[in-house]
């Protein structure tokens, strides 16, 4: 499995930003997809996931109500929508897919259940 993502850049606090991973290697509607993000000596930090069908989202309580996780199960991609941006969010931000046959969640949180990774994208956001 292979995962790209797109979309980082060096944007203004209250900008909008929306990040793309592009999924290839397997059958992407097996998988359910998740947002993280990193900064320098921080613990990886769940932002949103989306089960395998999209029936189901998660998101954390920092960005809830402003991202919005989706995904295209035809084109293979899945997406996070932010908008509003604070300088808090400034995070280099990696997509992760977990296979859903190995589990009964629909949406995992923990960094560690996932099985492939993207190489990130950074966002920065000024104030």
């Amino acid at each position: 499995v292979q995962l790209q993502a797109s979309g980082g850049g060096l944007v203004q606090a209250g900008d909008s930003l929306r990040l793309s991973c592009e999924f290839s290697g397997r059958t992407f509607s097996m998988y359910a997809m998740g947002w993280f993000r990193q900064t320098p000596g921080k613990a990886r930090e769940f932002v949103a996931g989306i089960s395998w069908n999209g029936g189901s989202t998660m998101y954390s309580d920092s960005v809830k109500d402003r991202f919005t996780i989706s995904r295209d199960n035809a084109g293979n991609t899945v997406y996070l929508q932010m908008n509003s941006l604070k300088p808090e969010d400034t995070a280099v931000y990696y997509c992760a897919a977990d296979w859903a046959g190995d589990t009964t969640v629909a949406v995992n949180t923990d960094s560690y259940k996932y099985d492939y990774w993207g190489q990130g994208t950074l966002v920065t956001v000024s104030s």
